[in-house]
């Protein structure tokens, strides 16, 4: 068995773990936060989600975000910066406010899908398509997700078929990148393997990427399983912000600090400074009046308090 020997991290704090949050937090927060990240050495930051104030009152700055992030005399060259945008509306928002990558999102899930975004799967990639078509014609890059890739909180355990099926549309579709979401967390390694084996024999495997929730403490184990298959670009957020309110007792996405930690250990690279990456979630956690949830970060503190 062979690891890779460099891994993608894309960070997802700025919006997929603030989006979650019940207090409002700042542009200005927002947009510190993503410099320190790409100071950290983050190669890739979701910044923020241009779907509706009404339904995401968190993300109801992203235009403002996005402008401060992309003018920012602190801004990292190299650094790719895409932001999250369901429908045409939202793509169009977000090329206004200066976006060159975006994101579209799906679900292997009937059920959540319409839960989520009130569709069919069908439904939600033929909305993609009119997204698909303007982001090529302006040479926009474009990020695909899919949710529930295992397990569904309403239907249980997910056919990889159908998982590895809808990352194929997306890929089909000109995604250049597809993120498989474990929403609820309820993965385990020999079922992301399975699924990652089912979506590889359709999308290139250097196409694939993983995003885990640590609901039942197995996000770590679930990213290693998927690096012993080749997987190599990992999605996770700073000081484990984040949840999914479609899905009860859901927790936050593995915590940066704890991916970044078990990389390193495994002689992988990320490119990343761990200490600069603490700072960042010391300073997250101070904004939002708690301790960090990732566990390396908390060892970290314990060890600086006593040294």
């Amino acid at each position: 068995m062979t690891l890779p020997k460099h891994v993608k991290i894309v960070e997802v704090g700025p919006r997929d773990g603030l989006q979650n949050e019940a207090q409002i937090v700042p542009a200005a927060v927002k947009v510190e936060l993503i410099e320190r990240l790409a100071a950290a050495g983050l190669s890739a930051i979701e910044v923020t989600s241009f779907v509706s104030a009404k339904w995401v009152p968190q993300m109801g700055d992203n235009s403002a975000v996005l402008r401060a992030v992309l003018s920012s005399t602190k801004r990292k060259a190299g650094v790719a910066y895409p932001v999250l945008t369901p429908n045409l509306k939202g793509f169009e928002a977000a090329v206004e406010a200066g976006a060159t990558e975006v994101a579209i999102f799906g679900a292997a899930s009937e059920s959540f899908s319409q839960k989520n975004i009130n569709c069919s799967i069908a439904e939600s990639l033929q909305r993609f398509v009119a997204v698909a078509d303007a982001a090529r014609a302006l040479r926009i890059g474009m990020r695909g997700y899919v949710s529930c890739v295992v397990a569904c909180p309403y239907e249980g355990a997910i056919d990889p078929a159908k998982t590895a099926w809808v990352a194929k549309q997306l890929y089909d579709m000109g995604c250049h990148e597809v993120s498989l979401g474990d929403t609820i967390g309820a993965g385990t390694p020999a079922a992301v393997q399975c699924m990652i084996d089912a979506c590889a024999k359709d999308v290139p495997i250097d196409k694939l990427a993983g995003h885990f929730h640590d609901t039942y403490g197995m996000a770590i184990a679930n990213i290693y399983a998927a690096l012993e298959l080749g997987m190599a670009v990992f999605d996770s957020s700073i000081a484990g912000l984040g949840g999914c309110p479609y899905a009860a007792g859901a927790s936050g996405n593995v915590a940066t600090e704890d991916v970044v930690y078990l990389l390193h250990g495994l002689g992988i690279e990320t490119g990343i400074d761990m200490d600069k990456l603490m700072a960042a979630s010391q300073y997250i956690s101070r904004q939002l009046g708690r301790e960090t949830q990732a566990k390396s970060a908390k060892a970290w503190l314990a060890k600086r308090s006593v040294s």
